[in-house]
This record gives structure tokens, sequence and C-alpha cells, in this order.
């Protein structure tokens, strides 16, 4: 899933130097190097693959462990680039996104990986689907009555500009990053990052459609998170409270309205149907017991930016978070324990392990521990 850590690098200059557009290339057509530090470098993400777990960070560095995290092999991935978020549709095939809009697949429980998509690729996916949005709202203004011409064109100006900034970033790159990924099976998925990047694919991501135009973004907010909550539903999280909800399985979205202003990092379903957390900055964190209609504020003395979180099959819910910031919740969510791990690494995503035991990814790398943020060993 997404990851502040990530967020918070991804921003690059308008003014970049050709050198630096250069390098960005190289590390879309550069392997990630083995190593053995992989482990102990910085993970962003992580899910399963059946038993196996899989988890996805810096350098294009891929991981996965048959053992329950005690070894870990590094995977075969094709790309340098800070990985941000992974997901498994099935127990082989998976995807995992990152920096420079790229887009990785795997087919064998994460072993080996493919690039099918760069960030170039959803630039231009991206700038199609603008230029159709000012050819419909142009063929509108012409039909329009008077009354309605002026708000119209006010909204054709800010389809323009948001058309300029998208062939702008173009012409530097493959800039901004994907953030999030979420697959129901081994053909259906989306893709959320910065600057409203929202894309679709109904065929294992051998074709992508651009979805932006169905959310109700007009100044591109990134996009921090997609999940689907019990129930069915899929929510998405991101800059500046925003949050959507779709109960027709991504075909159509509405916007709920959100009861924050600043930015959620993640949203979790709580193994309730219809219900979902969403959280982010300052450990801010609310709960919706009917798919964000309605929320209410759940209390965190931790004040820690979070990130990430879990549901274990028990019904635990854990939430992890900057500063070491573990969070546990045995009663769905409306309440959390905050503790803090003594080496105040941030930890990114949460794995959770038979009895209390899980295993976090983050700043550190992979560590095990237990509901108080201690090792257990």
């Amino acid at each position: 899933m997404r990851n502040t850590l990530g967020a918070a690098c991804f921003g690059l200059s308008m003014t970049m130097a050709a050198p630096q557009v250069l390098a960005l290339a190289d590390i879309i057509e550069k392997p990630s190097m083995p190593t053995d530090l992989a482990p102990e470098n910085l993970l962003t993400d992580a899910d399963r693959a059946g038993d196996r777990i899989v988890a996805a960070g810096e350098r294009g560095h891929i991981i996965f462990s048959d053992n329950g995290g005690d070894s870990w092999t590094q995977a075969e991935v094709p790309v340098s680039v800070t990985l941000t978020g992974i997901d498994f549709g099935t127990d082989n095939h998976g995807w995992a996104v990152g920096h420079s809009g790229v887009v990785l697949h795997s087919s064998d429980a994460g072993e080996t990986w493919d690039l099918q998509l760069t960030g170039i690729d959803a630039a231009e996916l991206a700038i199609a689907s603008r230029q159709e949005q000012i050819e419909a709202m142009e063929a509108r203004i012409e039909e329009a009555p008077e009354e309605e011409v002026d708000d119209l064109e006010w909204a054709l100006d800010d389809l323009i500009f948001s058309l300029e900034n998208m062939e702008a970033d173009l012409e530097i790159g493959p800039v901004n990053p994907f953030l999030d990924v979420w697959f129901e099976n081994e053909s259906h998925g989306f893709v959320v990052g910065a600057y409203g990047m929202f894309l679709r694919t109904t065929d294992g991501g051998q074709t992508w459609q651009d979805m932006g135009p169905q959310l109700d973004n007009p100044r591109s907010f990134h996009l921090n998170s997609i999940v689907q909550i019990t129930g069915g539903a899929l929510v998405i999280a991101g800059e500046a409270g925003q949050i959507f909800v779709s109960v027709d399985n991504g075909d159509t979205w509405e916007q709920r309205e959100s009861p924050y202003e600043g930015s959620l990092f993640g949203a979790l379903g709580t193994g309730n149907v219809n219900e979902v957390l969403v959280f982010g900055l300052r450990g801010t964190t609310f709960k919706s017991t009917d798919m964000g209609k309605s929320w209410k504020v759940v209390p965190n003395e931790g004040g820690a930016t979070l990130n990430d979180g879990v549901v274990a099959e028990d019904g635990r819910i854990t939430l992890v978070g900057n500063s070491g910031a573990v969070l546990m919740s045995s009663d769905g969510g409306e309440s959390f324990r905050p503790y803090f791990r003594d080496d105040r690494e941030g930890v990114m995503d949460v794995v959770p392990l038979p009895g209390t035991d899980l295993l976090i990814f983050g700043e550190g790398g992979v560590k095990l521990t237990d509901a108080r943020g201690r090792n257990p060993q």
C-alpha cells in the first residue's frame, strides 16, 4: 500500500536538468541489484501470496519468505526505482508499483517480475483522456443555455490548464509515482498515485484505462491508498482528506464528505461489513460503519503519522506509522493502544503472524515484533 516515506520523496522540480532526466530513464531500465542487505533496507509495503510473504522497497528491492519471515530471498526485478505498493490478486499473480510510474507484474508468487507500465505510458493515457474531456466540454458549451456558459468556460479553462501541466510533465520524463495498487483477481485491478493518477485494467495489465475523470478531483490531489472492505466496496483515500467510494466494483465512484482536511495515507476495512478506517497525518484516525457516509473520531494518543494497517484472522487490528508507532485494537477499531518501538524507525506496513507476533516493514527493513512493538525473541 501507499506510504508517507514514498510520498514524501517523489517531488521533483519542473526545472530538472537533463542528466537527472536521463537518470530516471536509467533506473527504469536498470535491474535491481542483488544484495544480502535487501531485508535490512527500506521496505515500503508487503502482502501475502498464499502462504508466502512478499515485500517491496527502495532500489527496486522485492524479497519473499516461505517460512514466516525467518529467511528471505531477493526476487528478480527489472527496475531500480523505489517501489511503494504491492498486492496479490491471486496466490501467484501480483503487482507492484512505484516511482517513475512503474507497474510490475509477477505470475510466480513474486519470484520474478516484468515491467508492464512506466510513467511515460501513464502520462500519455492521461493526456489522451484529458483531451477527450476538453472536446466534450467544448461541445457542451456550444449547446448550453447562456446562463450556464460562464461556469462551463471556467471548467474548460481548468481542463486546459491541467492538460498543459500533463504535457509539461511528459517533456520532463517519467517523474510522478504510483503509490498504491489493488487487484481483485488475475485480471481486474487499479493503481493510484500522485497528482490524481488513477488507472484500471481488466486484462491483467496488458492494457490500461485512465480513470481520473471518474473522480471529483479537479485539483489533482494525490491518491495514496486503495482497498476493498468487507461487503465489497472499494475505498480510495488521499491528500486533503480525499475519500472516494465505489459500490459497483470500480465502475463509478462517489466522493464522500471528508471528516478531515489533511492528508490521509491509508484506508482499511475492519473486517465487519461496510466498515472502514481512514488514517494519516499526526495519527488522525476516523471510522465509518456505513461506507463513509458518516464518520466518528477514533481516539489515538500516539500522535505519530500512520501509514498502513492490517486485520488479523482473530479480528485484531494493527496500524503502524512513523517513529516506530504500533497501534493495536481488539474492539473493531473503536479504540487503539499505542506503543512506540525503542528504535523509533518509521514503520510502513505490517503482516500478522500466528499468535500475537507481527512482521513489520519500514526504515529498518523487516523485523519481528509483538503487539507491544517489542522483539519477542
